[in-house]
């Protein structure tokens, strides 16, 4: 027993220094980890559609050009719009600036905070708070991310296409690497429990954002606000971050609301509540009723994950936060000594779920 005590605890404390070379390895790797992670979330994201494209007894490597090319050409038809709109905004931005202007002034007169009647916004911005260097850095940043994202975006192409051609035969392989007979049915497990699970949060997610981007696109055309595409294209893509993304998406949106409708406080106050309520309704009583306790991970948990990938890999990290946490959970569950922590990571409701199947 002591023997057994001992040995646990010395796993425990390797396992403590692994994750702390896990961390340092994922934040200083980041350029070669997150399009690897995002590749490997995609090809979850994809299989079951390509499973059911080879149920019609179609050829697998044709099955996934399907839904590759299908994925293309949806991504292009939203990068049109969001490139129509930023277009547009381009060529209205004398309005936007006059408006901007007039609540500029209001604020200095407010706030006693000095203000030249003869120079533009920009000079008042640069003697009150130094625009331009922000701009200016923001402008080379911007420009720096393009490039890097556009290749990014090749690598995860490539990456999701080999991935899925590879996936239909992962089940033999995984056999024949692990002949153990017990060892490779817990690796399958795992396997098939990670993309059931990952698959699950991420389509239920995506049908909510989807949700919650018509309808703001909608709310925000019938109050004939500028840019409707965006701002629902925005709500969408925020959507993925829990809670946080909400709060932005939607306190943007009102901002923007304010600029163009200014001084009329009805229409601002309209969609400034339409859309929080969206958000309310859609993410705080339909997701989570719809979501059940399939997940099982627990809300303090998920904002924990939210600031821990949100330092490791930014943005992009907060969005993948919840599926890493998943997929953790799971390789948890099926560790005897890891088990302890899945029940950290989970939910009461979880636990009680997963106690009833073994039983």
């Amino acid at each position: 027993m002591k023997t057994q005590n001992f040995a646990k605890s010395i796993f425990l404390i390797l396992l403590f220094f692994a994750f702390i070379t896990l961390v340092a390895i994922l934040k200083i790797l980041n350029a070669f980890f997150i399009p690897l992670t995002v590749s490997i979330l995609l090809s979850f994201v994809f299989y079951p559609f390509c499973k059911k494209l080879h149920k019609l007894r179609i050829p697998w490597a044709l099955c996934v050009t399907i839904v590759i090319v299908v994925a293309l050409f949806a991504l292009y038809f939203i990068g049109n719009l969001l490139a129509n709109s930023l277009s547009t905004i381009v060529h209205t931005y004398p309005k936007y600036e006059e408006r901007f202007t007039s609540i500029y002034q209001t604020f200095c007169k407010t706030f006693k905070i000095h203000y030249e009647e003869d120079s533009s916004l920009f000079v008042n911005l640069w003697n009150s708070i130094k625009v331009r260097s922000t701009l200016q850095n923001m402008a080379f940043t911007l420009s720096g991310s393009i490039v890097d994202f556009t290749k990014k975006f090749l690598v995860v192409g490539l990456l999701t296409i080999f991935l899925l051609l590879e996936i239909n035969s992962m089940k033999d392989k995984i056999t024949k690497a692990f002949p153990i007979r017990e060892f490779g049915k817990k690796i399958l497990n795992i396997a098939e429990n990670t993309i059931s699970d990952v698959t699950h949060y991420i389509s239920i997610k995506f049908i909510i954002s989807l949700l919650t981007g018509i309808l703001v696109f909608a709310i925000t055309f019938f109050a004939k606000m500028d840019f409707p595409v965006l701002w629902g294209f925005l709500s969408f893509v925020l959507n993925f971050i829990p809670s946080f993304g909400s709060i932005i998406s939607c306190a943007l949106t009102t901002l923007f609301a304010l600029l163009q409708f200014y001084p009329e406080w009805g229409l601002v106050l309209f969609i400034g509540i339409a859309t929080v309520s969206i958000n309310m309704i859609l993410g705080n009583i339909i997701e989570p009723r719809w979501e059940g306790s399939d997940l099982g991970i627990s809300p303090f948990i998920i904002l924990v994950s939210l600031s821990f990938w949100g330092w490791m890999w930014g943005f992009l990290g907060m969005i993948l936060a919840v599926p890493l946490m998943v997929i953790i959970k799971i390789v948890c569950e099926n560790i005897e000594l890891l088990q302890p922590f899945a029940v950290i990571i989970g939910t009461n409701k979880s636990h009680r779920r997963k106690k009833k199947e073994e039983d």
